[in-house]
């Protein structure tokens, strides 16, 4: 592969870099060197969204696709093909853009340090509904500022903005001179940036992944970089030579084929999480607090899984549809059930060249019954204390099957065999719920850490046994709260 700078469009034209470390962040560039300093750093951990930008891309249909991500964990290169937007870029006092124009009618700003991460979550949310011809309920506006936090205005006048900015007329984003350019940049030869020793790939075909994953085994292999970029910004390691996934289309691809969904491994977690709670709806809340949307914009749902984290939030609802994890190594492939695939904390069944393809999951019958729950601090963008997805089949009454798969009670995310075994042949009942909750501690032994002590994991874990019944019966069954005390801590 021939060297070539990284190519990309900001500030109304096409942008070239060449003489920057390959991990230097979109944050970095913007402050100390693209004199773009609306963009601020709060984390620089992706929790803040103080850093929040708007990036662009085209979608499959050749239409403009925007979304706001998270510029303190991003990579420079992966914006290579494609737009990045600022606060910078939106307006100024002369004319605002509506969301601008809303925060100052609304006062929803007081030290302004959070304000344009903001403005560019509540313009993206402006530009998708303005573009769906819809208007967002206050909760749906909500949802969207989930990974902005705010130290000292509070979110009731921010919220009152996201409201009012739609009462305005239209002033949405001139998208045909980015599309157009974004045309253009398609043409460019696939990314191979070279600073100093370190090396950036970004292949665009499933084969050449393969071929450079199977002759560079110890490269660092990149996806939304959302977990990778900590590994910069947080403990300063070397990452080598870098192979890059999010530039490879067939890797995005979701679809149905034959009563199973497939999930590329570079697809991100908001369209993979959107794909599984349309087969499963019970899964939308455990989707809505899987970090925040700039994460899951830039985040995927393979490298999730392929991180392996116990308290990762993707596993306990993958293992629990009974998913198999595609495994690619040159033109082989390798399937096994995803439960199989962690073997001890952070160890994969993983050989060296190898990578995840796929995500390959069954969609479940009618007679399948799910409660996802996430346990946490925060009710959003904070990480699981218990990630808890418990299905069950149930017919005529009787257990048939059941998956319980919990993260954050082990070293690696598990089922809780005991538990399973607890119900299964059994009429479905508080009793048999109780039963599986008794059973648990034969499963796990979890640890103490400063999200939960190991009795409260314990103890919290159980009682979705009885959420479960609720949940699934419909009702709150006579003496259920007495008989929550008699489970066994």
């Amino acid at each position: 592969m021939n060297t070539r700078p990284i190519r990309f469009f900001h500030r109304g034209d096409v942008v070239e870099v060449a003489d920057l470390p390959p991990t230097t962040t979109v944050l970095q560039y913007l402050r100390e060197h693209a004199g773009c300093t609306g963009t601020k750093e709060g984390c620089a951990e992706g929790d803040c969204g103080a850093c929040t930008v708007i990036q662009g891309e085209l979608g499959t249909d050749g239409e403009l696709v925007l979304c706001n991500v998270n510029a303190c964990t991003q990579f420079l290169p992966t914006l290579d093909g494609r737009m990045l937007l600022t606060v910078e870029d939106l307006g100024g006092p002369e004319i605002p853009n509506p969301a601008q124009q809303a925060l100052v009618d609304c006062h929803g700003s007081q030290c302004g340090f959070c304000t344009p991460g903001f403005v560019m979550s509540l313009t993206a949310c402006y530009e998708a509904h303005q573009a769906a011809g819809t208007k967002p309920t206050r909760q749906q506006l909500a949802d969207a500022l989930a990974g902005n936090l705010c130290r000292c205005t509070g979110y009731r006048p921010i919220l009152d903005a996201g409201e009012r900015m739609f009462d305005g007329p239209v002033r949405c984003l001139d998208r045909a001179p980015i599309a157009a350019a974004l045309q253009a940049l398609a043409a460019d030869a696939p990314l191979d940036y070279v600073h100093g020793s370190a090396r950036f790939h970004a292949p665009r075909t499933i084969a050449e992944l393969a071929r450079l994953r199977e002759a560079h085994p110890q490269a660092t292999l990149l996806a939304g970089s959302t977990d990778v970029g900590l590994w910069v910004n947080k403990q300063f390691r070397d990452l080598g030579d870098v192979i890059y996934t999010g530039r490879v289309a067939a890797l995005r691809e979701i679809h149905e084929e034959g009563g199973w969904l497939w999930i590329g491994s570079a697809a991100t977690l908001e369209d993979s999480w959107a794909a599984l709670a349309t087969a499963v709806p019970r899964l939308r809340e455990l989707w809505l607090r899987f970090a925040s949307p700039p994460v899951r914009h830039a985040g995927t749902l393979g490298g999730n899984i392929a991180n392996g984290s116990p308290i990762g939030d993707g596993a306990p609802a993958l293992i629990a549809l009974d998913a198999d994890v595609i495994l690619r190594r040159g033109a082989q492939q390798r399937r096994l059930k995803l439960q199989d695939f962690y073997l001890d904390y952070m160890k994969k069944d993983l050989q060296p060249g190898e990578f995840v393809e796929a995500l390959h999951v069954p969609l479940p019958t009618g007679d399948w019954q799910f409660s996802a729950h996430k346990i946490a601090k925060r009710h959003d963008s904070d990480i699981s204390a218990v990630c808890a997805v418990l299905a069950l089949r149930v017919d005529a009454g009787i257990v048939h099957e059941a998956r319980f798969a919990f993260g954050g009670m082990a070293a690696i995310v598990k089922r809780a065999a005991a538990a399973e075994a607890a119900v299964v042949g059994h009429p479905w009942s508080e009793t048999t719920a109780l039963a599986a909750a008794a059973a648990l501690p034969q499963d796990f032994t979890p640890m103490t850490d400063m999200r939960a002590s190991s009795a409260y994991r314990l103890k919290v874990a159980q009682n979705l046994f009885i959420k479960l019944w609720l949940e699934t019966d419909g009702a709150a069954p006579i003496g259920i709260w007495p008989s929550l005390q008699e489970v066994p801590a």
